[in-house]
């Protein structure tokens, strides 16, 4: 099997769509029919079906898949390994990054890694922390600086960098801000506005919740910080924001309760073999790791 081929298969596994597997790739349709046929024939196995212009994975594609990630992972960790032997600090890095993260915590280190590494062509992705973690997972992402995970995947390193305190937000002249100290129950009479279902950070506010026996009423959700203190800021409901983030614009809640924190830092595959580019990277963000004095703890 060649790489060109499952490079194909795997674009169209992963967009359903041959034409659409053509633009990530830059190839025409025909090009990348011309690929799943001839891995298709390597195989002896039909790989996708076409029915009614749908694009599925047939079992034998199914059985392919992950074995195709493997090799190509397999493919690009020689060539960085043999890269690496130059010592040169070059080549291409991708790195992703949530939007709050790589908007308030990282351009410090994006900063003094683009003035030292000018050879390195960074390829600079903007996911939500979720997406990045599962891409750091299949291989296609080499480092990511994200919300952490509060139940970590054993095949990823996670290394905190910042320590972020959460603190309950509502309007200025919110019921909630004219209460004096307010227990955690009461704020369950009121609507919320919290980061979207599936999020690290929604997760480890509701489970606040969930270990005092109660369960919030989340009027509305968005995966966007910045969204959130606007809605709160204009009384659609509470909130939790990163002590960061606050200003005259949102009354803090005197809620008696232990601060709520959440881990930012990087993750990295533990069996993938890093490219200088990405240990360059990852020493800029251990140094701001020693000024926060996050400590050296990782899972």
């Amino acid at each position: 099997m060649d790489t060109q081929s499952l490079q194909a298969f795997i674009a169209v596994a992963d967009t359903t769509s041959f034409s659409q597997a053509g633009e990530q790739l830059h190839l025409t349709q025909p090009a990348i029919s011309k690929r799943i046929a001839t891995l298709e024939h390597q195989t002896g196995a039909k790989l996708f079906d076409r029915i009614n212009r749908r694009v599925s994975l047939t079992e034998a594609g199914r059985l392919l898949l992950p074995r195709a990630r493997q090799i190509l992972q397999l493919v690009e960790d020689s060539r960085r390994q043999l890269h690496n032997l130059s010592g040169s600090v070059e080549g291409s890095l991708t790195l992703a990054t949530s939007h709050h993260v790589g908007l308030h915590r990282l351009p410090p280190a994006l900063k003094a890694f683009t003035q030292r590494y000018p050879d390195v062509d960074l390829d600079l992705r903007f996911l939500d922390s979720e997406q990045a973690y599962h891409g750091v997972i299949t291989g296609e992402i080499e480092l990511a600086v994200v919300t952490l995970s509060p139940h970590p995947n054993p095949q990823v390193e996670s290394v905190p960098v910042w320590i972020d305190q959460l603190r309950f937000v509502a309007a200025p002249g919110h019921p909630l801000t004219t209460r004096g100290e307010l227990p955690l129950s009461t704020l369950v009479d009121y609507p919320a506005v919290l980061p979207g279902p599936l999020t690290f950070t929604r997760d480890i506010v509701v489970d606040s919740f969930n270990r005092a026996g109660l369960a919030i009423d989340v009027a509305l959700s968005t995966n966007y910080l910045e969204t959130l203190k606007m809605m709160a800021g204009i009384g659609l409901g509470w909130s939790v924001l990163p002590e960061s983030m606050i200003d005259e614009e949102i009354a803090v809640l005197p809620v008696a309760h232990p601060p709520i924190e959440r881990r930012l830092g990087y993750l990295v595959h533990r069996e993938r073999t890093l490219s200088n580019a990405g240990r360059a990277m990852i020493a800029e963000l251990d140094a701001l790791r020693a000024a926060e004095g996050t400590g050296s703890d990782y899972a």
